[in-house]
């Protein structure tokens, strides 16, 4: 009798899970089709065809799928290549609190690339993807100007405090600094436009604000001072690097696929101003499928780089770019590489880079399909990146931010360079 199994059943989201059959008839034709249902009621899929040895098995982390999704040996194939069945559609956990992601695993005898509904599989099982650990604290925050959400570890602490800030869409999106929390960091999810009565667009980076989060996050009894870290993505990793730059507070910066210099919102903070380059709509190219990608805006900000660039030599912390070498958004690689020469011009190296050929815009948490595009405030924009490469971008990085963020947020607060 066929059986399936995938151990753990019930873990984080970025845990890897081993997925197996056994009771096959030997070199017997199956499939394995992933389905998960996001809380929109937007369906994903996902699907692989095997062979089973001659024991009658198909062990993921040793049999190569034939075809369906992937190719090759992927252990973690069904959960990373899971395709909406809405066009641009993007997979995001909100309510990360009260219930898991469920990935339902279906074994068919045969190769089946869409199973009729009357046909039952032979064996299945269900994967709960958690997004916290149990006695993890989250605390929504509407303090002065100050709007996010604060997730803290279970335990006395103190913790290495981490500010978390996403891009473009705006909002506040939870599911990173969750996470991170259930990794024994403080976290605060920082909302940066269009979020309750915050501006709804970006007009200005006022770094007061930031700076005002910072001391808010330090101010917690259960936040290990004296330095914080910042994690960005896109237009959060520009404002991650400016924060690094100016704010004394910050004394580590991860900067994920962002430009190194200011473009679309100034940026100000006290008697500094860097005045941005502005978005050239003219710019924007539009794929065939209807996809935006906005890699000629910013390759004409290689051009005027240095009067819009982020003066990071001035930090006294350290910088880690993660950059993929197939972002269809941010020329991220060749930005963050000017910015390590600027700081090495001065006598700096604080600065580290991860570049992952292969790897998209949108490198998130380990276990997180691939999305190529999605919607982004009435856009279609491009964000690329090839499946397995990008895969294995996210669970290198994930794991190097980890000890990036613990290195460098001890007690010592800002290394003297």
């Amino acid at each position: 009798m066929a059986q399936l199994t995938a151990t753990p059943r019930s873990a984080l989201a970025d845990t890897p899970v081993s997925i197996s059959a056994s009771g096959l008839a030997p070199s017997q034709p199956v499939t394995l089709k992933a389905l998960l249902t996001d809380e929109s009621g937007v369906k994903f899929e996902a699907v692989a065809f095997y062979r089973a040895n001659e024991a009658g098995v198909v062990d993921l982390e040793q049999a190569s799928a034939l075809g369906g999704s992937y190719t090759g040996v992927w252990p973690m194939g069904l959960f990373c290549t899971l395709k909406p069945e809405k066009m641009f559609h993007r997979l995001l956990k909100r309510d990360v609190m009260n219930s898991p992601f469920r990935v339902q695993i279906n074994l068919f005898s045969s190769f089946e690339l869409n199973p009729p509904p009357a046909m039952a599989p032979v064996a299945s099982c269900t994967v709960e993807r958690w997004y916290t650990t149990p006695g993890m604290q989250r605390f929504p925050i509407k303090t002065g100007r100050v709007r996010g959400t604060l997730f803290l570890p279970a335990g006395p602490g103190p913790f290495p405090g981490v500010i978390d800030m996403f891009g473009g869409a705006g909002g506040l999106f939870e599911f990173r600094a969750s996470l991170l929390a259930s990794r024994g960091f403080a976290v605060l999810a920082l909302a940066l436009f269009a979020y309750e009565d915050l501006p709804k667009n970006l007009t200005e980076v006022d770094l007061e604000y930031y700076e005002e989060a910072c001391k808010l996050l330090l101010q917690h009894p259960k936040v290990r001072g004296p330095g914080l870290g910042v994690i960005g993505l896109s237009k959060g990793s520009e404002i991650a690097l400016a924060m690094y730059t100016f704010l004394e507070q910050i004394v580590a910066a991860v900067c994920i696929n962002g430009a190194t210099a200011v473009i679309g919102a100034p940026v100000r903070f006290r008697d500094v101003h860097i005045p941005a380059v502005p978005y050239a709509v003219e710019k924007f190219c539009i794929s065939d499928t209807g996809a935006m990608s906005t890699l000629l805006l910013f390759q004409e900000l290689e051009d005027k780089y240095q009067t819009h660039a982020i003066p990071l030599e001035k930090a006294q912390g350290h910088v880690l770019f993660v950059v993929g070498e197939d972002d269809h958004s941010v020329n991220s690689k060749s930005l963050a590489e000017r910015a390590i020469a600027r700081a090495k011009q001065h006598g700096k190296n604080n600065c580290a880079l991860l570049s992952y050929p292969g790897a998209g815009h949108l490198i998130q948490p380990p276990g997180t399909p691939l999305c190529c595009v999605s919607i982004i405030r009435g856009q279609n924009l491009a964000w690329g990146g090839e499946a397995k490469a990008h895969a294995k971008a996210q669970e290198h990085s994930w794991t190097e931010i980890q000890k990036f963020f613990k290195l460098h947020l001890g007690a010592t607060g800002r290394s003297k360079l």
